[in-house]
């Protein structure tokens, strides 16, 4: 038996901060995935693992002086966004060889998310 359930979510102004935070960083190490990815392909060179990617863009970058506001948000946040990316990949690659769940084939590789549209 499964069963489902609805909630609405009222949060107060800090929640609301603190929601906007989370998902902007999340937005960014997605899209610096995305990049990383992108640049690996254009390069020639094969594509950095999930390891590399979490260390690279999520560890050494809070360590930075203009990625530091990374460390304010959960790291769980930002390791789904990586996640996110890679199933995003995965998903794409299994649509060119036929092997996804459906018939359709992916229009494009995934691509950045905008503030303003999250899904170009």
């Amino acid at each position: 038996m499964q069963l489902r359930y609805a909630f609405r979510l009222y949060p107060d102004s800090g929640q609301c901060t603190a929601l906007a935070k989370a998902f902007g960083c999340a937005r960014v190490v997605f899209n610096d995935a995305v990049r990383a990815r992108e640049d690996a392909r254009k390069a020639q060179q094969p594509f950095p693992t999930a390891g590399q990617l979490s260390t690279r863009l999520i560890t050494q970058a809070k360590r930075t002086a203009e990625r530091s506001w990374l460390g304010e948000v959960s790291a769980v946040v930002l390791q789904r966004s990586l996640r996110d990316a890679e199933a995003a990949y995965r998903n794409f690659f299994a649509s060119l060889k036929g092997t996804a769940g459906s018939n359709r084939r992916a229009r494009s590789a995934p691509r950045a998310g905008s503030r303003t549209d999250p899904n170009p």
